[in-house]
C-alpha cells in the first residue's frame, strides 16, 4: 500500500533535492532548501524557511515565518513557534577583514538541536550552538544562549530556567517533600499525573517502580 504523499502548496518552494515525508503539509510561501529532510506528519507554516541540510523529525510543527537555518536538527515532536529564529553563525560578519564579501567557505556553520517533544515559543531566538532538551519549553520572546535541560521552562533575555514542565507542557507541581539527604525532589504533572524526580539540577520521568 502506497503511503499518502505530502501536501505542498502551489506557492511553496520545495527544492527537488529536499525530502518531505508522507502526510506532511507545506503551506503558502514556505521554503524548504536542498538536501533538507522533513519527516512524516509535519506542518511547515506559511513563510517558514528550512535551510539546506536541516533535519526535521516526524510530527513536528514549524509555524508561520519561523527561520530554521542549517545545520539545525529537530527531533520527533518538536514545535517551533511563529517567527522564531535559529541562528547558525556565532560571530557573524558580512565581509572579511580585507573587505571582501564572505562566502560559505569563510565561516563554519553551527546549529541548534531541538530534542524530542521540546517547544520553542513565538519570536524566540536560539543562538547556536545550543541544544534544547527533551520536552523543554522556551517561552515566547526569549533569547537562548546556553543549553536548556530536559523538561526546563526557560524565559527571558538571556533565557533562564523558571520552572519544570512535564510532557503535557504544563508546569509541574511539588509532590511530597524535599529529601535533604540526597538532594532530590519529586514533582507531579497536574494533567497526566506523571511523577518526575529532580536531582543535581536535572529532571527525569519516574518509572512505575518510582
Amino acid at each position: 500500500m502506497t503511503e499518502p504523499a505530502a501536501t505542498i502548496a502551489p506557492t511553496a518552494d520545495v527544492d527537488p533535492a529536499a525530502r518531505v515525508g508522507a502526510r506532511t503539509r507545506v503551506w503558502h510561501l514556505a521554503q524548504v532548501r536542498e538536501d533538507a529532510q522533513v519527516g512524516q506528519d509535519c506542518i511547515i507554516g506559511r513563510g517558514a524557511y528550512i535551510g539546506p541540510g536541516v533535519v526535521v523529525g516526524d510530527r513536528c510543527k514549524i509555524q508561520n515565518h519561523a527561520l530554521v537555518y542549517e545545520p539545525a536538527v529537530l527531533e520527533d515532536g518538536a514545535f517551533v513557534g511563529p517567527a522564531a529564529v535559529f541562528t547558525n553563525d556565532y560571530f557573524p560578519r558580512a565581509v572579511n577583514p580585507d573587505g571582501t564579501l564572505k562566502s560559505a567557505d569563510d565561516w563554519h556553520a553551527v546549529g541548534v538541536t531541538v530534542r524530542e517533544g521540546a517547544s520553542v515559543g513565538a519570536r524566540a531566538v536560539c543562538v547556536a550552538p545550543v541544544t534544547i532538551g527533551r520536552w523543554a519549553l522556551v517561552a515566547a520572546g526569549s533569547v537562548v544562549t546556553h543549553d536548556v535541560p530536559d523538561h526546563a521552562l526557560v524565559a527571558g533575555v538571556p533565557a533562564r530556567r523558571l520552572r519544570w514542565v512535564g510532557r503535557a507542557g504544563t508546569p509541574l507541581e511539588p509532590h511530597g517533600t524535599h529529601d535533604a539527604t540526597d538532594g532530590t525532589s519529586t514533582w507531579v504533572c497536574p494533567v497526566t499525573g506523571e511523577l518526575y524526580l529532580e536531582q543535581d539540577g536535572t529532571l527525569r520521568l519516574m518509572d512505575a517502580a518510582g
